[in-house]
């Protein structure tokens, strides 16, 4: 018998909802139900339908329905920790949600609203805080700590037994040493080499 999806709503209809939708399609956990958007003026995003603003959060919420934060974060995390303290005051439940392309080992830990991307690497003893976004083709290795409401975003090398506090952005190509602490609130930029 075949296991029923779980009902998902999106927060946010920008570039990084366009990549989630792909990779929930693409996965067998979540059934898409509709978005939540308040700036675009179209009626779906790849065919799934925009439901209205943040202010349905309330109604939708219930025992089937999973939320996950699809706005994207690049110079802090205000808008995404504005929209997980609305989902927090009405009791909704935040979705977990890894890409069928990507390796998580069975040692470490995603916690709830992150998601793991297309081709990225989570590794052994590595903990996941709470509304991540490990994008794309990322390299977090052994022993990470990553806290909530972090972006490592594409193609970046996170080395074994990193810090990285919370709220923190690492762009793109960046490579982090082992070991090292990365501050509250931190911006590394694309490329970048910190060791």
């Amino acid at each position: 018998m075949e296991e029923l999806k779980k009902n998902i709503v999106l927060i946010g209809g920008g570039g990084h909802c366009v990549s989630v939708i792909d990779i929930i399609e693409n996965g067998n956990e979540f059934n898409i139900i509709g978005i939540l958007e308040t700036s675009n003026f179209e009626n779906n995003i790849l065919g799934h339908k925009i439901l209205g603003d943040d202010n349905l959060i309330p109604e939708l919420v219930n025992e089937n329905t999973y939320f996950l934060i699809t706005v994207g974060q690049i110079k802090n995390y205000s808008v995404r920790k504005k929209i997980s303290k609305i989902l927090k005051q009405n009791n909704a439940k935040l979705a977990t949600v890894i890409s069928p392309l990507a390796y998580v080992s069975k040692y470490a830990s995603v916690e709830e609203g992150s998601i793991i991307m297309n081709h990225s690497v989570v590794n052994a003893k590595s903990r996941i805080g709470k509304n991540c976004i490990i994008n794309t083709k990322s390299n977090i290795e052994h022993g990470v700590l990553i806290e909530d409401y972090c972006h490592i975003s594409t193609c970046a090398v996170v080395n074994g037994d990193v810090i990285i506090k919370k709220g923190s952005f690492i762009g793109s190509n960046a490579t982090i040493s082992n070991g090292v602490l990365i501050e509250e609130n931190s911006i590394i930029s694309a490329g970048k080499f910190i060791k």
